[in-house]
């Protein structure tokens, strides 16, 4: 009797080790996240192992940056003109779906500059994939649909160059994840191409923050709302609208997200850690999909809201919309203990006025009003005192060349720079994931009611190991 109980009973016991130790999945299972008690929490894949981590990544110098550009209709054209206003580049390699688009390339830019002609690569899907597979190119700069960004990047990293991707650089969790772990992987740079944070005021205002000027920033707000409605038409094969009308969320939030995330020192002491986003219905998208695609099915809202804390407990604003009528506004604030900063509508700064240099006011001045923006020629003569040194050093060329007023320029510039001299790029792999990864975050956010979402550490714990950030030089 004692050995007829005695199996069973060491059976139920050792099942019952077996499950206590082990880890239970917590909360409910909704595709590649569950919903626990502190909200909507992403899988998180660890790093396997080979793998380590690009934080401050630096390569060798490259003395002449050779560059390959992959897709060539409304941003590819101006990026290969800026590119060759730049010392130490050479356009190796042009590649568009369109043959006719790269012949233009070549007349209108490379040829009319008496630049060697590049090789061509075009009249395929896959033409791209024989460009980053050439052995004469360093670095693969891509502005394609946000569909093609990651596949792109990822096969040219994988190909041993370095990557700079338009905004976003991913469309999922799971790219952004993909680009993380392939620059790990192949220890290249791959740089998300967000203008926006070299624009002159957000560069002076960056500065003015870095200098104290604000004191602790506390809360920062950003930004697009754009009309698209005259441009729709212009983008290949209808793939921008095709997207908003499959994927609700903020599915463009780089523009805003970016220069606050410089100035909050993300992934560089702090770190984007929950949010919580929720939108409109669909009237205007819905309008222009009735019209474009005889559909009135569309997922994105016309206007979608998004709120951020950090580690820190800060918190910032991220705001999209491209659908109603309203002015152009690439918001971008910044709220601190001693003072404000703020562009679009109306560009301005309040401050204490201790805070400015001794002698910076003129005598007799009157008190500066707390509760306004400082007068429009204390405003002025805080942009040229604080101009940011690398808007400074190339303010004159930037603003010759163009590109949003000549910050594209800037962004090119800095980009090459640091190629050049073999420092840590500006804009990281982990920003590139960070600032992307607001589009199916917020579309769950806003799925679940307004629930809060955790972010994920694209760092896997290394966000605070930078002290702030910098922006490198020689």
């Amino acid at each position: 009797m004692k050995n007829k109980l005695f199996f069973p009973i060491l059976s139920l016991l050792f099942c019952f080790l077996v499950s206590a130790c082990t880890p239970k999945e917590k909360g409910i299972r909704k595709g590649n996240y569950r919903i626990t008690d502190q909200g909507i929490v992403f899988d998180e894949p660890q790093r396997v192992e080979g793998q380590k981590s690009v934080l401050q990544l630096a390569v060798d110098p490259i003395e002449n940056v050779r560059i390959g550009f992959i897709g060539l209709g409304m941003r590819g054209p101006d990026a290969v003109d800026r590119m060759t206003h730049i010392d130490g580049v050479t356009v190796v390699a042009l590649c568009d779906i369109e043959p006719d688009r790269v012949e233009k390339v070549q007349t209108d830019i490379i040829e009319a500059k008496g630049l060697p002609r590049a090789a061509a690569y075009a009249g395929s899907r896959e033409a791209w994939k024989e460009l980053c597979e050439r052995d004469d190119i360093d670095l693969v700069y891509i502005c394609t649909d946000w569909k093609t960004h990651v596949p792109m990047a990822v096969y040219a990293m994988q190909h041993g160059k370095h990557v700079a991707v338009e905004v976003p650089a991913a469309t999922s969790l799971e790219e952004c994840w993909q680009l993380v772990d392939v620059a790990e992987q192949t220890q290249r740079h791959c740089m998300m191409l967000e203008n926006c944070c070299y624009d002159f005021f957000e560069l002076t205002a960056l500065n003015m923050a870095q200098q104290g000027l604000f004191g602790e920033l506390i809360h920062g707000e950003g930004a697009y709302i754009h009309n698209l409605e005259p441009y729709w038409h212009e983008y290949y094969d209808n793939w921008r609208l095709e997207f908003n009308q499959d994927h609700s969320g903020d599915v463009y939030p780089t523009h805003g997200l970016g220069p606050l995330c410089q100035a909050f020192d993300i992934h560089r002491g702090d770190r984007m850690k929950s949010l919580v986003s929720m939108s409109t219905p669909s009237y205007n998208g819905k309008k222009i999909a009735k019209e474009m695609m005889d559909t009135e099915e569309f997922a994105n809202g016309d206007m979608t809201t998004t709120m951020i804390q950090t580690e820190k407990g800060k918190t910032l604003l991220i705001e999209h919309d491209v659908y109603t009528y309203r002015p152009y506004n690439r918001l971008f604030q910044l709220t601190g203990t001693e003072g404000f900063a703020n562009k679009y509508p109306v560009s301005g700064f309040t401050v204490q006025e201790d805070k400015l240099p001794e002698g910076f006011l003129p005598e007799g001045h009157k008190p500066l009003n707390p509760h306004d923006f400082v007068p429009a020629d204390v405003r002025d003569s805080m942009m040229k005192e604080y101009l940011h040194p690398i808007a400074k050093e190339i303010e004159a060329k930037a603003k010759e060349v163009g590109g949003h007023g000549g910050m594209d320029f800037i962004m090119d510039y800095r980009l090459i720079y640091c190629l050049h001299n073999g420092l840590p790029l500006d804009e990281d792999v982990y920003d590139a994931a960070e600032w992307s990864c607001l589009g199916e975050l917020t579309a769950a956010s806003i799925a679940e009611g307004g629930m809060p979402v955790v972010m994920p550490d694209f760092t896997r714990g290394d966000w605070d190991k930078v002290k702030g950030f910098h922006h490198a030089v020689k």
